[in-house]
């Protein structure tokens, strides 16, 4: 086993990882700009060193400044996290080029997942279904509609090079393919270096389920359930959880398998995510294969047991997979909400600056992944991604009941974050109800247009839950059917109930 990591990453996913470092007994080694000088990932880590100015290309994305950290330290390793290199197949040959193994797949794998084109040539054999769409990248806005024209609209435009919502377009006619296609190979070209477009057909109010998959270097791999990922904003997802509502016993079992193929197909060893659509006639289709430990693993972790950082380094050492198939058990469910330093009252606008006051949720089945303390000044620069928040029940009901208490006992002053958005929600009828699918959260918002002007704005959504939890606690338990409240509770001065509005 290694004895030195270096985290090639910075926030909640290096302190994440580092956790795992140290339950371990491995030594953990940060990176860091000078905008992170005093990020929490750098105070835990046992060394760190600066790699450069606040922009990425200049520290978190410059192989060579990770390489020869890692060779300063005497890393036995490099743990690249989600994002910045982790899918880069370039850096991936780059360490093994200087004899540092990568926890995570080989670059061959990486290029060949990593581009979506490639992903669906390699796979036509396999067996796995396939949205129906385009094996190669489009060499123009005029091929496109020839090729839109023969799938049916609408269709999807994506970036063969990446994925995160970027380079991607919804096209419902022909009238609007020149202009869509520019913009997305555009995008592409900005976020990726790669402006290739790929088409596939449009699939209506899909549902975006994952399966998280474990492959050691000896022939052994399994799956460990799915991951349901519908609610995303601007194709990004906000929340997840383990199992999916919709999975029954059988289906999961044939997801499963077809994910396993997907990693046979593609020689891959390490942690991966294989993702797919899941129709309304309960047909699914192949998406991506993400290459790389996921931001949403900890609800599979809350679920299964299985710590899945630790799994990366034991595979990365050349162990054996210690986990059988058959092993692997669901117990209960488990969310997780990305909390993020952004505004939802201005179209969730990032919102950087210092945080004055941190409180953060705890009790039974509560777990935040938190790269945030008090006083710390949240850079501009990178991703707004504060914590993730993940809440574990017995089932479905419990966990979302857990959540609306972790929500309404979050606190945190000085930014704005989106944990008003959550709360409103967390109460919404159709997710409670668990009918999902990738247009939920433009739907939830027509919703709460179609309520009216009287309908409560999303920065009272969190009053209203805190004041909610006031009552509840005060009366000894979490209400299950509205009851009336004394005015002295409701207003968060019964008990210790000492809640203010205001409160993000």
């Amino acid at each position: 086993m290694f004895k030195k990591v270096l985290i090639a990453n910075r926030g909640e996913i290096a302190v994440r990882i580092l956790r795992s470092c140290r339950d371990m007994g491995i030594s953990p080694v940060a990176v860091y700009s000078e905008a992170d000088r005093a990020s929490l990932h750098v105070r835990l880590a046992d060394e760190a060193y600066l790699i450069g100015p606040p922009a990425s290309g200049d520290s978190y994305l410059s192989i060579a400044k990770i390489i020869e950290a890692a060779r300063r330290c005497h890393a036995d390793a490099i743990h690249p996290g989600y994002g910045f290199l982790s899918e880069n197949p370039r850096f991936a040959r780059a360490c093994a080029d200087a004899g540092i193994p990568l926890v995570g797949p080989s670059a061959e794998s990486m290029r060949l997942m990593g581009s979506k084109t490639g992903a669906r040539t390699v796979l036509q054999k396999s067996g796995v279904p396939i949205v129906p769409g385009t094996y190669r990248a489009l060499k123009s806005s005029g091929e496109a509609r020839m090729e839109a024209e023969e799938i049916g609209y609408p269709v999807m435009l994506k970036a063969a090079g990446g994925g995160g919502g970027k380079g991607m377009r919804l096209v419902h006619d022909a009238a609007h393919m020149a202009g869509d296609f520019e913009a997305a190979a555009s995008e592409a070209q900005n976020a990726f270096g790669d402006p290739s477009i790929y088409i596939e057909k449009y699939i209506s109010r899909p549902r975006h389920v994952e399966i998280q998959v474990l492959a050691d270097s000896h022939g052994n791999a399994i799956y460990l359930g799915e991951r349901e990922c519908s609610l995303q904003r601007r194709h990004q997802k906000v929340v997840e959880e383990c199992p999916s509502p919709a999975l029954d016993e059988d289906l999961r079992q044939r997801m499963g398998e077809a994910a396993l193929r997907v990693v046979r197909a593609a020689g891959y060893e390490n942690a991966g995510t294989v993702e797919f659509l899941l129709d309304e006639d309960r047909e699914f289709y192949f998406l991506e294969m993400n290459t790389r430990l996921q931001v949403e693993h900890p609800v599979t972790e809350m679920v299964t047991g299985y710590d899945l950082v630790e799994q990366q380094f034991r595979i990365a050492s050349g162990e054996r997979l210690g986990i059988r198939q058959e092993s692997v058990r669901l117990r209960g469910c488990a969310l997780e909400c990305r909390i993020y330093a952004e505004d939802p009252e201005r179209n969730f606008y990032p919102s950087p600056g210092p945080i004055r006051e941190l409180v953060e949720p705890q009790g039974p089945g509560v777990r935040v992944d938190s790269g945030v303390y008090r006083g710390w000044d949240v850079p501009i620069h990178y991703d707004p991604l504060l914590a993730k928040l993940v809440t574990y029940g017995a089932d479905r009901m419990q966990a979302i009941a857990r959540m609306r208490r972790a929500i309404a006992e979050y606190r945190i002053l000085g930014i704005r974050t989106n944990l008003s958005f959550f709360a409103a929600l967390l109460e919404d009828p159709e997710f409670v109800a668990g009918r999902l699918s990738t247009d939920f959260i433009g739907e939830f918002f027509e919703r709460r247009r179609a309520a009216g002007p009287s309908h409560a704005p999303l920065h009272a959504a969190s009053v209203a839950a805190a004041l909610a939890y006031a009552e509840a606690a005060v009366n000894g338990g979490i209400r299950t059917e509205a009851r009336p409240g004394s005015a002295w509770k409701m207003a968060g001065r019964g008990g210790n109930a000492r809640l203010r509005p205001g409160w993000r």
